[in-house]
């Protein structure tokens, strides 16, 4: 389960990325932001998963 879970936070990362270079490049700052949103939750959501494998250890 883990290993789907880092697959899908590593999606939402690069998900992220693209609505923030869209946003910047139409000169949506809302979509920007959104984009800076999704990456730092999918970065959060990665921590999250290390420190689980780290105490399963």
């Amino acid at each position: 389960m883990s290993a789907l879970n880092k697959i899908r936070n590593a999606a939402q990362r690069v998900s992220g990325r693209a609505k923030e270079a869209t946003g910047r490049a139409a000169g949506d700052r809302r979509l920007e932001d959104e984009g800076r949103v999704d990456q730092t939750k999918a970065s959060l959501k990665q921590r999250g998963e290390k420190l689980k494998d780290v105490f399963r250890r």
